[in-house]
């Protein structure tokens, strides 16, 4: 017979769940089956927030078969975004669904890649951790992944959801799934829940909804020895009762345990569809967690998202914009700053590289807002250069972001102060006005093999400045990615021009966000604020930026005639 997680106090010092003087987390894995790309992250994200609305202690972790160490030095278009976690780890992007979900801050130790792992072992055999012993697969690497797992419960966590990437019958994962498939037995098998996710396809012509993917997939997870207690059905349309009752004989899983997640309006319905269908119910059963589930909060952040229908149209100027994904945690940003303002956010994706072009021809006039992001690499600079300069002349909305904080400077630097060949180390290290730069203290580090400011970092804004009213204090903690900074040697050139530093570092020697004196919002940080907003409590600078976009579409929105005041013919 399972037992129950026994939940205490928050904030109670040396409390934990358990037994007296024990604890042992639950956990959670979430696999995927017949294709790629099915959602597995916003169904581990979901069910994370599902427990967490039992008043569960939750964290996650997303283990990633791709060899590389960590996705920081990967192409955006190979593996989208790079997501930087409060103490710099830079890791795939499924952790900003599960942050935005859970409303936890997650670490480096919530993502695992198979390269990181291997690493850790070659390290250790190096050292003669082995004693000279062949070092293999099993024990040692999986050991190693068990190890990565088991770590995430040991600080007094009620549940750990660890979702395996790639797709089951991958060559890739196989180390993943024997180490998850040990780590019941490990743990004991109350303490552990597995989850599977494929789909269940419609075939045109047919006219039919087929299982047999999902029977294959099962099918070929339990040849590893894994047999799933609960099925996420992915699908376009809901799946009947008969197709459920007939994965449920097909795969040896409770038709209580197979779950519908149809294609959804927008994805913060997910949590409230698999809590319809009963997924936490299952789960929880399995695991012995007891304790009935507040869908309240969320069903009003639903609610909100359903009922924000004013459109406002942000173009979000990049170099990556052929694959959305790589400024994934940007667009929901703006979703969140719209929820706010009950505004439906419409993105339009603007090539760097085309924006010259774009202003000749006045293409870009319908935009209510801009967005600057982040990016590496001299491609499309100058595009970013001339949107920042046709927000400010415009008096067009503008958010730039990390090197969208840098192209402003540059044209500001260039249009305004008069600073021919202005620009940045990064791409012109001839340049005579070099108005971003690296400092002094990294020049020799970069130089000889690259390193970042990355993680939490705190500013102090200018009290009255728009920065500080959007974020409504004086001190800030955003996360950062990037090397280049402000060059200090230049601030006295922009000061007393309009251009104000309106947040800089504790010790004032890094320059973190700028804004325009007199313009509606023309606002850049160093850091990248998309990190931390959460649907229900958008990034301050998003929100900001929003309202100001908003009061441009209302100014630019033809209004409605009030017919009861028109003269009638014949009056």
């Amino acid at each position: 017979m399972t037992s129950p997680v026994h939940r205490v106090p928050a904030g109670v010092a040396g409390a934990t769940a358990g037994s007296p003087g024990q604890h042992r987390a639950k956990h959670i894995f979430v696999t995927g089956g017949v294709a790629s790309s099915l959602g597995k992250g916003i169904t581990a994200s979901s069910l994370g927030r599902l427990l967490k609305a039992r008043g569960l202690r939750v964290t996650m972790q997303k283990l990633d078969p791709y060899i590389n160490v960590d996705p920081g030095t990967m192409n955006p278009f190979e593996h989208g975004e790079v997501y930087v976690t409060e103490d710099g780890g830079e890791t795939d992007l499924d952790l900003g669904h599960y942050e935005r979900f859970i409303d936890e801050n997650l670490s480096q130790a919530s993502n695992a890649t198979t390269g990181s792992i291997y690493q850790a072992v070659l390290a250790a055999e190096r050292r003669g951790d082995y004693l000279g012993r062949t070092v293999q697969v099993i024990p040692h690497i999986t050991d190693e992944i068990k190890r990565r797992i088991t770590r995430l419960g040991n600080h007094g966590t009620d549940v750990v959801i660890t979702e395996v990437g790639g797709t089951v019958g991958d060559i890739e994962i196989l180390p993943f799934l024997e180490a998850i498939r040990q780590f019941r037995n490990d743990v004991g098998r109350s303490n552990v829940c597995y989850v599977h996710v494929t789909l269940v396809p419609f075939i045109g012509p047919s006219g039919e909804q087929k299982t047999k993917p999902t029977q294959h997939s099962v099918t070929e997870l339990r040849s590893r020895g894994i047999q799933p207690d609960a099925i996420v059905c992915r699908s376009e349309q809901p799946i009947s009762d008969s197709l459920k009752r007939k994965i449920s004989d097909l795969s040896d899983v409770p038709v209580a345990g197979v779950v519908n997640a149809p294609d959804a309006g927008n994805l913060y319905e997910i949590p409230l569809i698999l809590h319809e269908e009963g997924l936490d119910d299952e789960v929880c059963r399995i695991l012995g967690i007891e304790g009935a589930c507040d869908t309240s909060a969320w069903e009003a952040l639903v609610s909100r998202v359903e009922a924000s229908t004013t459109p406002v149209k942000i173009g979000v100027v990049g170099k990556y914009v052929s694959l959305p994904d790589a400024y994934l945690s940007v667009a929901e940003s703006l979703r969140h700053g719209g929820f706010a303002h009950r505004a439906k956010v419409e993105l339009e994706w603007i090539q760097a590289e085309d924006v010259e072009g774009l202003l000749t021809e006045g293409r870009l006039r319908h935009l209510d807002g801009i967005v600057i992001p982040g990016g590496f690499g001299e491609r499309g600079i100058e595009g970013k250069i001339a949107a920042a300069g046709y927000a400010r002349e415009n008096d067009v909305p503008c958010l730039g972001l990390c090197l969208g904080m840098q192209v402003m400077t540059i044209e500001y630097a260039r249009n305004v102060l008069g600073l021919t060949g202005a620009s940045s180390g990064e791409f012109d290290r001839s340049s005579p006005h070099k108005v971003i730069d690296l400092m002094d203290a990294q020049r020799h580090v970069v130089d000889m093999g690259g390193t970042m400011r990355l993680g939490t970092y705190p500013a102090k804004l200018r009290p009255g400045s728009q920065v500080a009213e959007a974020y409504g204090e004086t001190l800030v903690y955003e996360r950062h990615r990037h090397r280049y900074e402000f060059n200090p040697a230049y601030r006295s050139r922009f000061a007393d021009t309009g251009f104000v530093c309106s947040g800089v570092s504790p010790d004032d020697r890094l320059v973190e966000f700028i804004e325009l004196e007199g313009h509606p919002f023309w606002v850049g940080t160093q850091a990248h604020p998309e990190f931390k907003s959460r649907p229900d409590r958008p990034a301050p600078l998003f929100r900001a930026l929003v309202g100001a976009a908003l009061e441009r579409a209302e100014g630019r929105r033809p209004h409605l005639l009030d017919v009861d005041a028109l003269p009638v013919a014949g009056r």
